[in-house]
């Protein structure tokens, strides 16, 4: 039987890779229901059969955003389950439900997660606190929205995040979550940090070393704020920590299409000139004061600890699989 990938689970895939979904943890939701439509679907006859089937989708999935560590994680989480389930002797029922219990299990866990950053988060803002924040995070968002709704006085500078403006989004939630909000362009970041007291922001990945890779322009914002003298605080969830760069596995940063900066037509009228359009840059650790996850709050120098704790040893073999899902095959 030909093995085939659902209708339902290509357009989450194209959506991916589109925009259309996004932020990590949207994404890696996603990620977890297009394995959960695939088993569900599945037209398999034998194990063997829906392991494939399974596989198949993942591979489909993980080639979408090179980026988001979020994404390999929840299929990393759903795909070790099953093949757990296959080589313990599971029939075929079975192995469906382990694969649907998996999916379900992570989309629930990873809302949960967002619940939780808030509370933490939040005891960290205190009343007449000034907040600048980047980009479109629903953990970043939670601790803000959360200290709010304790009752502290606070207010926020939210910039643009060119090119998408994903911060126009969260200018948007905030404001009607009653949260005073002040909508700047990036390049104002340096200008406004002054009056800044805390930064919270999100995160696509955090490596083994403490560093965070997010949407681009959050390193610049985390220089002003060393200068400054404003903390730095990233809210993420555990699930965006990576196991690969404990084995000195490289983040991979995705270049967006120039059409999101400027249009076919302008760019014809300068045709000598060639545009960049990285969607991520890194933060190093030094400039981040905590990092604030669902299971508490820890200096970047522990997330190698987080890592370990959550995902056990990585070992070359396990990466080399998974960074071959990512292969796209060339007739």
């Amino acid at each position: 039987m030909m093995v085939a990938v659902p209708r339902e689970v290509e357009k989450i895939a194209s959506a991916i890779r589109t925009m259309k979904i996004r932020g990590a943890g949207e994404i890696a939701r996603s990620a977890a229901q297009g394995l959960l439509i695939t088993a569900q679907k599945s037209k398999a006859r034998n194990p063997g059969s829906f392991v494939e089937e399974m596989e198949l989708a993942a591979r489909m999935l993980l080639d979408t955003r090179p980026t988001a560590v979020s994404l390999p994680n929840a299929v990393r989480y759903v795909v070790h389950k099953i093949r757990g389930a296959k080589l313990r002797g599971y029939p075929l029922e079975e192995l469906r439900s382990v694969a649907i219990k998996a999916a379900q299990d992570f989309i629930e866990n990873s809302k949960t997660a967002i619940q939780r950053i808030g509370e933490i988060g939040s005891r960290r803002i205190s009343s007449g606190d000034t907040i600048m924040t980047h980009c479109n995070s629903a953990a970043a968002i939670a601790v803000i929205e959360t200290a709010f709704a304790q009752g502290k006085d606070i207010k926020v500078f939210v910039t643009e995040t060119r090119p998408r403006f994903q911060g126009r989004l969260t200018a948007k939630e905030l404001g009607e979550a009653g949260v005073p909000v002040t909508l700047i362009t990036d390049s104002a970041i340096r200008y406004f940090m002054n009056r800044v007291d805390k930064v919270v922001v999100g995160a696509d990945v955090v490596a083994a070393n403490g560093a965070v890779v997010n949407k681009i322009g959050t390193s610049l914002m985390a220089l002003a704020a060393k200068e400054a003298r404003a903390l730095f605080f990233v809210a993420a969830e555990t699930y965006k920590f990576s196991p690969e760069t404990m084995i000195g596995e490289l983040v991979a940063i995705e270049e967006r299409a120039p059409s999101e900066v400027i249009s076919k037509e302008e760019l014809r009228e300068i045709p000598s000139t060639e545009v960049c359009n990285p969607a991520f840059d890194i933060t190093p650790p030094e400039y981040i004061d905590l990092i604030i996850t669902e299971k508490g709050i820890i200096p970047p120098q522990g997330a190698i600890m987080v890592i370990q704790e959550e995902f056990g040893a990585v070992t070359p073999e396990e990466l080399m699989e998974y960074q071959m899902y990512r292969i796209i095959e060339e007739e």
